[in-house]
Formats: C-alpha cells, sequence, structure tokens
C-alpha cells in the first residue's frame, strides 16, 4: 500500500497456480507445467495480469525464480520484482517495471493451517517497505508492504469451505489474522504479531466483527475491538468467489488500515466459474527464453 493509502500493489508466484482453470482441468498432476506471476495494480490505472505459462516458462535457482518474461529475485536482504506482463480484458496494456520489498526482518514462524500439515502459512517478511517503479504515470511511489508464502500439497477446496486473512500495521509493526472454515467443520483462528526486528508472538484473539459483503456478495469478516465497525476503504479485487480490500479496523485502541482478503471455497468449486475464470487467466503454454 502506497503511503497516501490511494494505490497498491500485489504480487504473487505460483507453482501450480491453484486459481487457474487450467491447472484444474489438468487434473493437477505437473503443478510445474502451471506457473504464473500475478501482478495486480489498485488506484488510477490499476491492472490485473495472471497468464498460466508451461514448463518452458520456469527457470529457478536459490535466489531467483523465473516465469517467462518476469521474475522474482532476493538479493542483499530485498525481493526484487522485475515485471513485464500484459493485463487481461477489458483493459489489456503492458504492466512494466520493477518492485522491491524490503523486509525489516526475516520471521521463523510457520502455521499449519490443517492438523496433517498439508497447508502452511510463512509470513516471511510481515513488516516490510515497498518501493513501486511501473512504466505508467504515477505508479512511482513508497509505501508499506508484506512479504508472505502459502505451501500446500492438496487443492484449497479439498480442505477449506471459507477462510479469511488480514494484515493490520499496529503498534510499531504488523498484526495478522487467519481465519479459516475446514470443509470437516473445525474452526481455525490465529492472531500473530510481528516487531520490526522480526519477534513473533501470538495474540489473545479479538472478535470476529462482519462488515459490508463485497459487490460479488462475499461474505467478510475481520478481527477487532468489541463495538468497532470495520469497514471496505478501497476496493481492489472483486471475484464471485473472492475479495481484497484495504480494511479499515481498530486494535487495541489503534485504528488502523491493511489489506484484507475473504475466500469462499464453496463457490469456487462450482465449474461454471472455471470458463470466466479463463477469460481473466489465459494460458500460454510455450515459451523461450533469447
Amino acid at each position: 500500500m502506497s503511503d497516501d493509502g490511494k494505490r497498491a500493489v500485489s504480487v504473487i508466484g505460483f507453482i501450480g497456480s491453484v486459481f487457474s482453470p487450467w491447472y484444474r482441468w489438468s487434473g493437477r498432476k505437473n503443478p510445474e507445467d502451471h506457473v504464473c506471476i500475478n501482478v495486480a495494480t489498485y488506484g488510477p490505472g490499476g491492472r490485473f495480469t495472471m497468464t498460466d505459462r508451461g514448463t518452458s516458462a520456469l527457470r529457478q535457482t536459490a535466489n531467483a525464480f523465473t516465469v517467462g518474461p518476469s521474475s522474482m529475485r532476493w538479493a542483499n536482504g530485498k525481493l526484487i520484482i522485475d515485471v513485464n506482463e500484459v493485463s487481461s480484458p477489458p483493459l489489456i496494456s503492458r504492466v512494466r517495471g520493477t518492485i522491491t520489498v524490503t523486509p525489516s526482518a526475516i520471521t521463523q514462524v510457520e502455521l499449519p493451517l490443517t492438523e496433517d500439515g498439508a497447508h502452511v502459512w510463512r509470513p516471511f517478511g510481515p513488516v516490510s517497505d515497498i518501493s513501486v517503479d511501473l512504466d505508467a504515470p504515477g505508479w512511482q511511489w513508497n509505501g508499506h508492504g508484506y512479504f508472505d508464502a502459502n505451501f500446500g500439497t492438496r487443492a484449497l477446496e479439498e480442505d477449506f469451505s471459507y477462510w479469511t486473512w488480514g494484515r493490520y500495521p499496529a503498534a510499531g509493526g504488523s498484526t495478522c489474522f487467519y481465519d479459516a472454515t475446514r470443509l470437516d467443520g473445525t474452526e481455525l483462528g490465529s492472531g500473530f504479531h510481528f516487531t520490526e526486528g522480526g519477534a513473533a508472538s501470538e495474540i489473545p484473539l479479538p472478535p470476529q466483527l462482519e462488515f459490508k459483503r463485497s459487490l460479488w456478495a462475499v461474505r467478510r469478516e475481520t478481527r477487532g475491538d468489541l463495538g468497532c465497525k470495520p469497514k471496505q476503504v478501497m476496493s481492489m479485487l472483486d471475484a464471485p468467489f473472492y475479495s481484497r480490500a484495504m480494511v479499515e479496523t481498530r486494535l487495541n485502541g489503534e485504528l488502523t488500515v491493511g489489506v484484507h482478503e475473504a475466500l469462499d471455497l464453496r463457490r469456487f468449486r462450482s465449474p461454471l466459474l472455471k470458463p470466466m475464470l479463463a477469460v481473466r487467466v489465459p494460458r500460454r503454454k510455450n515459451w523461450r527464453f533469447d
């Protein structure tokens, strides 16, 4: 998120692109044949890019992850993301430039999301600075950021029906909440506070508070002080099964605006969604590096 709160960006690297219809239609047999660096920009001139690419587009080393024309690399304590993508309809244009994420520290936290560890959340840099330099007017800015990863050996919809996640700047660091309803009816509720030095502590959970549904009527809730009324500050991504937004809540008396996500996996399981997603997530199987 930019310091002025008017722009934001998200970048996700996938091996086995969990939201790709092409990966689902393939039977999810070969994750490396469905790779992607998904880049979305929010605010004036925002764009969405998510191209599902084949094995020929993937290159990996200990410090770099490359998918076709875009890459992520770790250098001198920074995550440097070189972007060169084309956005999906209806606003087709090139999204090109560099995004640099600088964590204040790397944490050692891992949170299994299921008892058997089939899904794991790893918040590498929950307190980070971000610098955005894209080839578009107004898309050169600095702000506060976040760097994490999710690992899984099963499809999300095989184990979950609904989840929310939120990351909020708070008390000299950041606070993250992970809440989920598993298909077997059990609940996950976790909250962590991270300092700028990377220290992590599990915190007592504030109440879950519902707020206005998304444009696609996805149910949304987040954590906050009793009596607080969370609200959306800016819509970022709105899909039939998914919402990402800047959300305001109050934690320990402190008003804060962070990034919130809600995912309805019952909706995502619907086969009717997959053709809709294919329009937004094109498949480009072949790639050749120069």
